[in-house]
């Protein structure tokens, strides 16, 4: 820090997870930065909504307790996740088919346990998956060649109710991306740090309250009460870079560095007059993306699922999560579908109906709901596919950076991956 100009500002361009995870780094340390977002809300594409007089969140995420510079961030900013987020121990329930739970014991044993103790598994299918996790810690959970996920499981006989219940369920909810175009690296990435860690690695973390609660609002304050600023409603149209440092909108204002926090599908303006940033224009045109669908149903109070967070098989639902069980809303349940598929091509109205018959189906008797709603992510994530060429933090630009969960790391675009990128283009600046 001693070693840094005392000229230092930045400007970081847009205000989700990543650029949020930025900000309060810098304002960690009392870096005069600057936070732009062209919205009106914090979060970016994990964020609170108001539906029906109440918060809710544009798509329903899962934590686990690998994620710890999220955790981490969260503690700096004073949200507390032991207040804010459901600890539980690995847990996978289809009911009547799948049922996994992992005991509380060292790693990895609690999940061979685990595995042993399975419902809805052969014994061979049980010994299957120990074989399989056994050469992959064996491989230091590293393939020479990357390949889809389905791929992967084909070679190591995880088939059957094995592939069904637990590995591809596993790998749509993590890289949101279908196992038969997944990459199986990025997937082991996360096996690796989930399932082989600690123990308390592989806890699941469902939050308890709104996105915006878990941390860009007590962000946003922090940096605030560090002297930063955040500009809501406040769009960056295009970036120049001159001899005196960055200009944004051709406006007076310039910064020693920037930071570029938007959606991959955003850069494009934001990079176009800078000639040397060609290539990252190039590869991030390339990518394709995945959605994320959520549907919120308002049933009377008195409706409630055995869990907080079911598994579905069979339909359009992949996991339900009852909000009356996670904070106190009594009779709302939130169904997921994640990545690409036929909802995709569905009137809303007639995918909520649909959605309710498949509830209807696994809880005998439900009314019909007082009120439902979709909100489709359509861009939720980049398609985690074998081989991607994302780019790195740092740029050809002396003092411009990236940040967000598309750039270059060993996760998929999950929450983690864009609080990881924030605080490593916040270590860039720091560097000088």
């Amino acid at each position: 820090m001693e070693d840094l100009d005392h000229g230092v500002n930045v400007a970081v361009i847009g205000a989700g997870w990543a650029g949020m995870a930025a900000a309060v780094e810098l304002a960690r340390v009392k870096i005069p930065v600057t936070v732009f977002e062209a919205a009106k809300h914090l979060g970016g594409r994990a964020r609170a909504v108001e539906i029906e007089g109440m918060r809710l969140d544009n798509g329903q995420h899962i934590l686990i307790g690998a994620y710890r510079e999220t955790l981490r961030l969260m503690r700096v900013v004073g949200a507390d996740p032991e207040q804010l987020l459901l600890r539980q121990p690995l847990a996978i329930e289809y009911p009547g088919r799948f049922r996994l739970r992992a005991p509380r014991l060292p790693a990895p044993l609690h999940l061979l346990i685990a595995l042993l103790g399975t419902d809805g598994l052969t014994w061979s299918e049980r010994f299957a998956a120990m074989r399989f996790m056994t050469a992959m810690r064996r491989n230091a959970y590293r393939i020479g060649t990357d390949m889809p996920v389905a791929e992967l499981l084909a070679r190591h006989s995880q088939s059957g109710a094995l592939a069904r219940y637990l590995w591809e369920p596993l790998c749509v909810s993590a890289l949101n991306t279908p196992a038969a175009s997944a990459s199986a690296q990025v997937f082991l990435n996360l096996f690796r740090d989930a399932l082989d860690g600690a123990r308390a690695n592989s806890d699941f973390l469902i939050p308890r309250a709104d996105l915006g609660q878990l941390f860009p609002e007590p962000a946003a304050a922090f940096v605030r009460a560090n002297g930063g600023a955040i500009r809501l409603g406040a769009p960056v149209r295009t970036l120049d870079k001159t001899a005196d440092g960055f200009v944004l909108d051709a406006g007076a204002q310039r910064y020693s560095h920037a930071i570029l926090a938007v959606g991959p599908h955003q850069l494009e303006p934001l990079l176009e007059r800078l000639a040397a940033l060609a290539p990252v224009r190039a590869s991030v045109a390339a990518f394709a993306y995945e959605p994320i669908y959520t549907c919120y149903l308002q049933y009377p109070q008195d409706v409630s699922m055995p869990l907080p967070m079911t598994g579905f098989d069979g339909g359009s639902i992949q996991w339900i999560f009852d909000r009356g069980r996670l904070n106190g809303l009594a009779g709302l349940l939130a169904a997921v579908i994640s990545a690409r598929g036929a909802h995709q091509n569905t009137n809303q109205d007639a995918l909520a109906r649909a959605i309710h018959s498949e509830l209807a189906a696994f809880l005998p008797g439900l009314p019909a709901p007082l009120w439902s709603r979709v909100i489709a992510e359509k861009r939720a994530t980049f398609s985690c596919r074998p081989g991607m060429v994302r780019p790195a933090n740092r740029t050809a630009v002396e003092h411009l950076y990236l940040a967000g969960d598309y750039t270059a790391s060993d996760y998929p675009a999950t929450l983690e991956s864009a609080v990881r990128s924030g605080v490593q283009a916040a270590n860039l600046v720091l560097q000088g």
